[in-house]
């Protein structure tokens, strides 16, 4: 029996999963990760914090398995798109006293730098739907150069946190296909891959250098070389487990949706991946140009098709800052979002809008997609003096109506331009939600396609462990997600519930007309 093991560092903790060779899990174990907030906007975190946290969570697993490390044929890790920063000898750069040297991936204090990226009109900025976000690599280096030249002039490595954990895991400067088209505008389909007219124009001529870019990517699901014995010993490994090419979190999680479905129904699947943040994957053989939605990316989850990503920036994250600053979340207590999705369950199974007056613009931290406009905020409409617990329900209500309101715009915006969905695979810590996944299945205009469910606890970690075994196999990727998929099952929507999510999502679409119409600025 083979066994691969899949990490994945998210926002706030770091995980592994052990599976084997049938797909099926075996343990798993997670380890927190600190986040730091030096102001507004921003958040940082620390690599050394992180590589311990995936240690600790690695040897846990392999306890809680009752399995030696050196059973482990493979691994695959994900990670946020989240920067970190090195000097040439790839010790860490640390952005101030706390010793952080990663910028996380929605730390917003590259707004500007993103707009002068924009601007440029560069080929670049084809494939990210027009315009380029703050959480993409190039303008949080642009805004370190501008803002920080002592750092930039000891800057020797800059990398997306996944190829940072494989280039500590095996010591190769291997990045991977997923992580430099998403999220650097590197262009695989091309030769070369990097526009350096674009660079530039930014003002970035020696980024290439300075952040030991190479000129070719590892594809997904390749090999990238083995553990070094330092990284074995401190992971409880051993030094012959193959690595293979790192992956964007959420693009783990579209390996493992694309594995649900039959080769033929892959260019009308929507993967959505769904937790702190949502990420809205979509592949077609063909590049299809979405504006306000990241990509055409080539080759960055399945060989030879194009993605097309859409997000929104908070969704999970939305719902944690309702109960954190809501005092009717007490009144939930102990396990406050199942609490109060059966409380908004009772309401709604009998065909009744638990707070019909009550509506939410989600973008408490900028709109990702369609709009692709940082600079929006948040907005509550039709509270009352009511009780605090009448008040928390309604909002935390309306917020999970916008979450899938908002995946509907995208939607929406995809299948103007080329997409026509019949299925979603719903993935993430949302997928775990009684309240979410009916909202899902009945408000983002599903009477027209299923949403299927995998029967996986943890689909990210699976999506990891696929590619880890397509790197012990020659990089066969689509062996690899046929040997481990796992089977899944289907919610269908209540047709009875459609008049109610119509009139919400006009209301919707309107309160964001109306806002987009008044000037607003980044605060």
């Amino acid at each position: 029996m083979k066994y691969y093991l899949g990490i994945d560092v998210g926002t706030g903790s770091a995980r592994a999963g052990l599976f084997d060779e049938n797909g099926a899990l075996l343990a798993t174990a997670k380890h927190d990760i600190k986040m730091h907030h030096p102001h507004t906007g921003w958040a940082e975190q620390s690599t050394a914090d992180i590589w311990q946290a995936v240690c600790h969570a690695v040897r846990q697993t392999l306890t809680a398995a009752a399995l030696p490390g050196d059973a482990v044929t493979a691994i695959g890790f994900d990670a946020t798109c989240s920067l970190a920063l090195a000097d040439s000898d790839f010790q860490p750069l640390a952005l101030n006293d706390s010793g952080c040297d990663v910028i996380v991936w929605m730390d917003q204090r590259a707004v500007h730098e993103a707009a002068a990226c924009s601007a440029t009109g560069a080929e670049p900025l084809h494939y990210v739907g027009g315009t380029m976000s703050p959480e993409m690599q190039m303008p949080k280096l642009l805004w370190l150069k501008r803002n920080r030249p002592d750092l930039w002039a000891k800057l020797g490595y800059a990398g997306d946190l996944s190829d940072w954990l494989t280039r500590q895991a095996t010591g190769h400067n291997t990045r991977s296909t997923c992580t430099l088209t998403c999220k650097w505008g590197y262009m695989p389909h091309r030769t070369p891959g990097w526009d350096r007219a674009f660079l530039a124009q930014i003002g970035m001529e020696d980024v290439l250098e300075r952040a030991q870019l190479p000129e070719t990517a590892a594809p997904v699901g390749s090999a990238i070389g083995t553990l070094t014995t330092q990284a074995a010993a401190e992971l409880g490994l051993h030094p012959g487990c193959i690595v293979s090419a790192g992956m964007i979190d959420a693009h783990a999680g579209a390996v493992l949706s694309f594995a649900l479905v039959a080769p033929s129904a892959i260019p009308h699947t929507l993967g959505l991946v769904a937790g702190t943040s949502n990420c809205h994957m979509a592949l077609n053989l063909q590049a299809l140009t979405v504006p306000g939605v990241w990509g055409p990316y080539r080759g960055v989850v399945l060989p030879d098709y194009w993605l097309n990503e859409g997000g929104q920036t908070a969704s999970g994250a939305l719902l944690e800052h309702l109960i954190a600053n809501y005092r009717g979340a007490d009144n939930y207590q102990l396990d406050i979002h199942g609490n109060i999705a059966q409380a908004l369950l009772a309401d709604y199974d009998s065909g009744r809008d638990p707070a019909p007056a009550t509506h939410i613009l989600p973008d408490f931290i900028g709109n990702r997609s369609p709009y692709a406009d940082p600079s929006l905020r948040g907005v509550i409409s039709g509270l009352t003096f009511t009780d605090a617990e009448t008040t928390f329900r309604h909002t935390y209500w309306a917020a999970a109506t916008a979450i899938a309101y908002g995946t509907r715009a995208i939607m929406a915006r995809m299948s103007e331009h080329g997409y026509q969905f019949r299925h979603i695979v719903l993935t993430g810590g949302h997928a775990k939600s009684p309240l979410l996944t009916a909202l899902y299945a009945d408000a983002t205009g599903c009477d027209r396609c299923d949403l299927i469910l995998p029967d996986c606890d943890e689909p990210v970690l699976l999506g990891s462990a696929m590619t880890a075994c397509a790197a012990a196999h020659g990089g066969d990727l689509p062996r690899a997600l046929q040997q481990l998929a796992p089977s899944s099952r289907i919610l269908p929507a209540n047709p009875m519930r459609q008049a109610l999510h119509q009139a919400r999502y006009e209301h919707f679409s309107a309160l964001y007309r109306n806002y987009q119409s008044r000037p607003h600025t980044v605060s």
